[in-house]
This record gives structure tokens, sequence and C-alpha cells, in this order.
């Protein structure tokens, strides 16, 4: 009698408990989003960070567990015309979005230094605000890369970083698109675009087929880009703690970007030197010998910014 009593003070604390927490968090999601900028509050799925991260544990579980296990007994998918298109695709986007961030901040005003986030209702402000939510919808679109390999049976492609860099990237715009659409938190993302303009180009001169391969002499370049990428991203976010007084307005994101960009920076200098500095990703009758290029031509590597590594044929 005394411990079924007992058993029920307890679990009637426990829901108080439980209670005053999701109160508490309630309470302090409100007091947070008071702080967003409420331009972008009815924009697709910028109402609450929840449909997003929906779709990102979809995405990860389909990537990591359900795909593969739906694939394992069946032929790889050769999708040559829908790879072709979908780089063209990406590339078509990317340089849009070039477009819109220069004519909205980068090209037209900004100082490439301490660069504010616009709230005001002006054409331009809008238009850049409107490119970020753009940015932020890509990378959805760009998750088709995994879904892609996953439908080819190139499961050795669904790298942890691979996946972490596709998960990290929509979820944390969300949050940028949200409270900063703007200022030089969006300097990264300007010049992704543009790094993907080359990259996809290539997937998708790539994906045409051998007779297109005397056009991809530049393809030895490539991990010299995403190198200089990671490079300038870093150090045009990191002169923000050198300043003497910048005020912009969420200095949270300067050093989410700031960390990103050094994390993936180190993380490519790893790739770099055990892929061709010790061979390490070369066949093992070549991983004693000298390679020259930056381009593994026996295995049709290259490394890139969705996870330093790319099949020839994407």
């Amino acid at each position: 009698m005394l411990s079924q009593i007992w058993r029920t003070a307890t679990g009637a604390q426990r829901d108080m408990e439980f209670r005053d927490l999701t109160a508490r968090a309630g309470l302090w999601y409100e007091n947070f989003m008071k702080n967003a900028d409420p331009r972008t509050e009815d924009w697709f799925l910028m109402s609450s960070p929840l449909p997003q991260t929906i779709i990102i544990v979809a995405y990860i579980y389909f990537v990591t567990r359900l795909g593969p296990r739906l694939m394992e007994n069946r032929k790889a998918f050769q999708l040559k015309e829908i790879l072709i298109f979908y780089n063209f695709s990406v590339v078509a986007l990317s340089l849009y979005m070039c477009y819109e961030y220069v004519m909205s901040g980068w090209g037209t005003g900004y100082t490439f230094h301490c660069d504010l986030v616009d709230y005001s209702d002006s054409p331009q402000a809008l238009r850049m605000a409107g490119t970020c939510w753009l940015y932020y919808f890509s990378k959805f679109i760009e998750m088709l890369d995994t879904i892609f390999f996953v439908l080819r049976k190139k499961n050795s492609q669904v790298t942890f970083l691979h996946v972490y860099h596709h998960s990290i990237m929509p979820f944390t715009w969300w949050f940028g698109v949200r409270f900063a659409p703007g200022g030089q938190g969006t300097f990264h993302a300007l010049l992704n675009c543009v790094v993907h303009v080359i990259m996809y180009s290539y997937y998708g001169l790539s994906a045409l087929g051998p007779a297109y391969q005397k056009y991809l002499w530049w393809k030895k370049y490539l991990t010299t880009i995403q190198l200089i990428q990671f490079v300038i991203v870093t150090t045009h976010i990191w002169q923000y703690f050198f300043m003497k007084d910048c005020p912009y307005q969420f200095p949270i994101f300067i050093y989410i970007i700031g960390l990103y960009g050094l994390v993936f920076l180190l993380l490519f200098l790893n790739f770099w030197y055990h892929a061709y500095t010790k061979g390490k990703r070369l066949p093992k009758v070549l991983q004693a010998k000298t390679w020259a290029h930056p381009y593994n031509k026996t295995n049709g590597e290259i490394t890139n910014g969705n996870g330093f590594h790319c099949d020839k044929d994407k």
C-alpha cells in the first residue's frame, strides 16, 4: 500500500518536472525567436526548424540505412541522363545565386570587411534575404548527390564527412535565414556558389561520357580550387576577431562560420596529405610511386566540398 502511494507520488512529481521543463523550453524558444527576422517568418520551411529537421533525419536514415538495404539485392541504376540534367541544373542555379549575391550586396556596396545585415524592406535588402533563402533551399536539392550515390550502389562515397556536410549546412542555414539573411556571414555562400559552378560543370561533362574527357584537362586543378575556397572563407570570416569595432548583429554566426571553415580546412589538408602525399587513396601497386597531379586517374576520385571526394562519372 505504502509502496503504491510512493510510486504514485513519485510519478506525479516526475510529470510536474517534465511539464515544467517543457514550459521552460517553450518560453526559451519563444524569447529566442523574438530576435528573428520577421521578413522571412512566412517563407517556405521558415516557420520553425522542425520541418527541416524531419527532412534531414529522413535523409540521414535513407542514405545510411534504408537506401543501402533496398539496393542490396538490386542492380545499380545508371542514371546517366538524370545526372546530366541534375548537374547542369545545379550549375545554372549556382550561377543565378552568384549573380543575385553580387547584385544584392557583394558587388553593390559591401566592403568585404565589416558588412552588417540590412533588415529594412528596401528592394536590395529583400533581394539579399531572398537569395539567402534560395541558397538554403539549394542545400536540400544537393542532398540528391548522396541519394544518387546510394541508387548507383557507390556506398564507399557515402562517408561520414559527406553526410555530415549535407546535413549540417541546411540545418545551420535555417538560423542564418531567420536571423541574419545578409552581411558578412553570406560571403562563404557566394564563394561556395562560384566553386559549385566549376565542380558541377565537371560532374556534368564527365557524365556525358568518354567523348568529352578531352575537355576536362582542368580537372587537376579542382582540388586546388577547393583548398583555396576554404582558405579564403576562413581568412575573410576570421578578420572579424581582429576588428576594433564591428557591430555585426549576430556574432554567433561569425563563430560558427569561422569554426566550420577552420575544421573543413584542416580536414581537407588531412585528406590532401593522405590522398596525394602518402598516396593512400591510390591502388596498392601505385602507392609507392610519386603522384604528380591532384587527380587520381586510376580510381577517378577528386576532392570536393561535399565530402572531399566524388565519383568520376557523377
